[in-house]
């Protein structure tokens, strides 16, 4: 089905959505349910569960029972990696269901959609892999000493998910988390519940004990919020806005959790004169406008060394222009509907902040033929000081700042001149000035002449406001476990003796 004002509405869509508790679909305790919109239409197009304190409460008892007394927990390592590969090869056999619904709900273009569906698939794999493939430290002290790592899983999971790329970061925490033997009580972004309530039967089909998954939706205020003050959930690991993240960081502190937070980003691409420039723009393009603009590790800062800044940025602008955007179930195209009118307005001001900060050299407004629906036409501004509020704010939307540099000191302090420090490009055929600026650059995570391809096994996560902790390969395997340090005496027992005669 599909009109000029809704795009295409895939079939068989619920009209409402419930949480799935102790192996059953529940309605809030209270009966609440909020509004679902659809990105292009803004119309309502289902109900969901809206949970409070009193679901929390029930999904963490069904998730305490599930570890204390299921079998998950205490399973072979080999055996929770066949659920796992199970789970994946349900994922990868549904993938273009999986696409169908989550480019309707947040607006990602169909063919990223599709992308990240596989991807949620893989990461299911992986971690199905790692843990049996798991191997912990021990330390012999010959003849005295043997000490090793007995890792176990914490207990309660709270996963708090956002909505850009919804179904594929949900997977990027359930994967570890279930993995490593706990069980998990997930909260979805509120203005992306579609994706995650395919979760259950996944999970049912694939053959994960009763209450080892948990599902609440609701608002993060409510539901969230009461997830990260729960008693009985040892464990947040969230994905979301640096405020968020600081409200998060001082409502656990009285529990001491541990926190595994990654949060927002104002990454710089920095292009030096030496760069392959066809390579630094088509990467810098993609690097702003995939995924709508809407990902935490855009470069949507760009830094262009003097010499070369004028083609850049004409060239850039005008590859911009050409940027496809559409309707989110186009294969065509190349940038969708922002999520929410919420989010639209947000972004929108920021377009209008811009014209007053920088020289607008494409878009600024809705595209043409995109009347409704929260459509922007890929922006870019040239000539923006690093004092502007569009160089120093996260915008998440299809948004691009362009600022000049002369020297390589220069280009470093305007790469660290804010709060964040997620990711870094650098574009440069100088070998050591690439290796000396990316460890120079404060970022997370740094890609040398390359657009974000990272391999799972590498650390994932930001410095400064952009996050706390790592996840990803084994330092995921760190988080979700205990690692407790045994200690055996081998022969005579090598004592101090105190009170001796």
């Amino acid at each position: 089905m599909t009109d000029l004002t809704r795009g295409h509405v895939p079939a068989d869509l619920p009209t409402r959505i419930q949480h799935y508790i102790d192996g059953e679909f529940v309605d809030s305790v209270d009966g609440d349910t909020f509004d679902v919109l659809d990105p292009v239409s803004n119309e309502v197009y289902l109900q969901a569960a809206a949970g409070k304190k009193a679901d929390i409460d029930k999904a963490v008892a069904a998730a305490t029972r599930a570890f204390t007394e299921g079998p998950w927990p205490r399973m072979l390592p080999r055996e929770r990696s066949r659920v796992l590969h199970r789970i994946a090869d349900i994922v990868e056999s549904r993938d273009a269901r999986l696409a169908e619904l989550e480019s309707f709900d947040s607006g990602l273009p169909i063919t990223q959609a599709l992308g990240q569906a596989r991807r949620a698939a893989e990461n299911f794999r992986f971690f199905a892999d790692l843990i049996v493939a798991q191997a912990d430290d021990t330390f012999k002290v010959p003849g005295r000493q043997i000490n090793y790592v007995n890792r176990k899983p914490i207990g309660v999971a709270g996963l708090i998910t956002p909505w850009n790329t919804p179904f594929m970061l949900e997977s990027w925490k359930l994967g570890p988390a279930l993995a490593t033997g706990n069980t998990v009580v997930l909260k979805p972004a509120e203005f992306t519940p579609l994706s995650a309530s395919l979760w259950a039967g996944i999970f049912e089909e694939a053959g994960l004990p009763k209450g080892v998954f948990n599902l609440v939706n609701g608002l993060g205020e409510d539901a969230g919020d009461a997830l990260v003050k729960h008693p009985g959930v040892p464990l947040i690991s969230f994905t979301g806005e640096s405020s968020t993240g600081q409200l998060i960081f001082g409502n656990a502190a009285p529990h001491l959790k541990g926190l595994s937070m990654e949060l927002g980003g104002k990454s710089p691409a920095v292009v030096f004169a030496d760069a392959d420039l066809d390579a630094a723009i088509d990467a810098t393009i993609f690097g702003v406008f995939s995924l709508n603009g809407e990902r935490c590790t855009a470069g949507s800062r760009i830094l262009v060394q003097r010499d070369v800044y004028d083609e850049f940025v004409e060239r850039y602008a005008a590859q911009a222009k050409r940027v496809k955007v559409g309707y989110p179930h186009d294969p065509a195209t190349e940038v969708g509907a922002l999520v929410h009118p919420e989010h639209y307005d947000k972004v929108m001001s920021y377009v209008e902040i811009g014209k007053s900060e920088g020289r607008l050299v494409a878009g600024g407004g809705r595209p043409e033929g995109f009347d409704t629906g929260n459509f922007v036409a890929p922006t870019v501004f040239a000539d923006v000081s690093p004092d502007a509020r569009i160089f120093q704010e996260e915008i998440f939307g299809p948004v691009v700042a362009i600022t000049p540099f002369d020297t390589d000191e220069e280009a470093l302090a305007l790469a660290n001149n804010t709060k964040y420090g997620l990711a870094a490009y650098i574009w440069t055929n100088d070998l050591k000035r690439a290796h000396n600026f990316s460890q120079a650059v404060e970022a997370g995570m740094v890609w040398l002449n390359s657009n974000n391809v990272r391999d799972l096994r590498t650390p994932f996560g930001g410095v400064k406001a952009s996050g706390l902790g790592h996840e990803g390969g084994y330092r995921s395997i760190d988080f979700y476990t205990d690692q407790q340090a045994v200690h055996i005496t081998l022969g005579k027992v090598h004592n101090p003796t105190f009170g001796k005669n």
